[in-house]
């Protein structure tokens, strides 16, 4: 989950199950000290499982809490700001507030993990990224959204139309609560049809790019396309 965040690794295709198995066995053998991906490893905080909110969720709060480089950023609700920039008509500094102040989603889906491991019926709160997308305005030539973590390190990426699906938020509230710096607070990105990887933690910035960027994970060899169901699900020019 966690990456960074509650992703270690997601699987969207038979492709990826298999890496998803490998992530797997290592996290068994490795327990809390951590998964190595080639030169980069990511982290285990505070053992195997939770992180303290236990009974928002049935059964408690079940998620694995992650991260790629070792800390947490802790960022509190006043210096928070979301830098939305690229192929726009108006680059926008958003605070918590105004984020709040938007119109506001609110989903109960599954968060799924690539390692097998699922927590559901998730309560989640926030703007559609869609909804943010159109308050700047597109540019022409616009193909591709990127995204980047107040961590320094993950980024992920989603296409046009993955963007604009209605089950994708800018999230500032989850598991009824607002998002707690454990879980990716305090806004996180949450991409429902995809395995928890893309769903980027600590979000600090939206680029609207020409082209499809690969992420941190995929850059480690996970499909830049995440869906659960293995489809191959909405798409644009130039994605992989």
């Amino acid at each position: 989950m966690l990456p960074a965040s509650e992703q270690p690794a997601d699987e969207g295709s038979p492709g990826k199950v298999a890496v998803g198995r490998r992530v797997f066995l290592g996290m068994a053998a490795l327990g809390a000290a951590g998964i190595a991906f080639g030169a980069k490893v990511q982290h285990l905080v505070g053992g195997a499982v939770g992180s303290g909110l236990g009974g928002l969720l049935p059964g408690g709060d079940r998620f694995r809490i992650y991260t790629i480089t070792g800390t947490l950023p802790e960022i509190s609700r006043d210096e928070y700001r979301l830098v939305v920039s690229g192929l726009v008509q108006g680059p926008t500094s958003f605070t918590l507030a105004d984020l709040e102040a938007m119109p506001r989603t609110k989903l109960v889906r599954d968060f799924q993990c690539v390692t097998g491991w699922r927590v559901p019926d998730v309560h989640w709160e926030g703007v559609r990224l869609s909804e943010l997308l159109d308050t700047v305005g597109i540019l022409p030539g616009a193909v591709a959204v990127s995204f980047d973590s107040y961590d320094g390190a993950d980024t992920e990426s989603l296409t046009l139309d993955q963007a604009r699906l209605p089950d994708v938020i800018v999230a500032h509230r989850m598991l009824d609560a607002p998002v707690t710096t454990e879980h990716g607070g305090p806004v996180r990105l949450y991409v429902a049809p995809m395995f928890g990887y893309k769903s980027l933690k600590w979000l600090s910035a939206i680029r609207v790019v020409d082209q499809v960027q690969p992420g941190y994970w995929e850059q480690n060899g996970y499909p830049v396309n995440g869906w659960i169901d293995g489809s191959t699900g909405p798409t644009s020019p130039g994605t992989p």
